[in-house]
């Protein structure tokens, strides 16, 4: 791991060229499928909002050499088809060389910062589409909280309408995320009833002028099979911090079988599982698909 670091930062200083070279020598995936017709996408875009967090350790995904150590090493496994990130971690997985054939989503906004204040106004200051379109990269994703007590919201759907607009132009995939979320106690808590994961679909589904390139990345709720109907567009199902696999896997293969949904996007449940086994775990949520 020290070694890996090393010579990503010896890089960084003395070739930050190198980086730009990589996107542009990296073999693009031909499809975001793998040979099952089927996403698996391993998600990393945490420690960009502050959500370091990981069972009962509020600071796992802080040490980048191990999170870029596990990222490499479920990236390897078969059937894992692409990763999603902020440009620090997906530059320095160019710099690894194991980008090719993945699909890439660029993370678009990271500044709702978990747990704070302003944690709705979660502006785009991360990768926009002319960046993603430049870095020869798949698509990007935007997490979309829709709070109705929250003057801020309407500025988030405008945000996330302006990024799926840029993203169709160039016909990369715009991957929103959404939740309805309620203040509670000075902290912003996501429902996931069914009703408002319902809610949030059929507000997230409208935004943009074009939604010939848009996907929804959805929790994995009750009800999936009425959820899922509230749109036609691709779904993919995110995992969230998992406290019983076995509960979780069943879920994800139920929700699977419904038509709109592609694959997984998962994170930290397969980086970070709970017996540290990374290669067992992506395998096991690539057999559900």
């Amino acid at each position: 791991m020290t070694d890996m670091v090393r010579r990503i930062v010896a890089k960084r200083v003395q070739a930050p060229e190198a980086i730009a070279e990589a996107a542009a020598n990296r073999v693009r995936a031909k499809s975001p499928f793998n040979d099952k017709g089927r996403t698996m996408i391993i998600a990393a875009d945490h420690p960009a909002r502050g959500a370091n967090g990981v069972g009962a350790d509020p600071l796992a995904m802080a040490g980048r050499g191990e999170l870029l150590e596990r990222l490499c090493l479920a990236l390897e496994r078969p059937g894992v088809t692409g990763v999603l990130a902020t440009a620090d971690i997906l530059d320095d997985l160019l710099l690894l060389g194991v980008l090719d054939g993945k699909t890439v989503i660029g993370s678009m906004n990271r500044t709702g910062l978990a747990g704070s204040s302003f944690e709705v106004d979660d502006r785009f200051a991360c990768y926009d589409a002319e960046s993603i379109e430049r870095r020869r990269f798949d698509g990007g994703k935007t997490l979309t909280r829709i709070c109705l007590t929250d003057p801020a919201t309407p500025s988030v759907l405008e945000n996330t309408a302006n990024a799926v607009n840029d993203l169709a132009g160039r016909k990369l995939i715009a991957m929103v995320e959404p939740f309805l979320s309620t203040w509670v106690g000075g902290r912003l808590k996501n429902d996931l009833s069914p009703e408002a994961v319902i809610r949030s679909i059929t507000i997230a589904s409208g935004l943009g002028r074009d939604s010939a390139y848009t996907w929804l990345k959805l929790p994995v709720v009750e009800d999936m099979e009425r959820v899922l109907a509230a749109s036609t567009l691709p779904a993919v199902l995110l995992g969230g911090e998992v406290k019983d696999p076995d509960a979780a896997f069943a879920a994800w293969q139920r929700a699977l079988a419904r038509p709109t949904v592609q694959g997984l996007v998962v994170g930290r449940s397969l980086l970070y599982p709970h017996d540290g086994d990374v290669a067992k775990a992506v395998d096991t949520a690539v057999g559900l698909l």
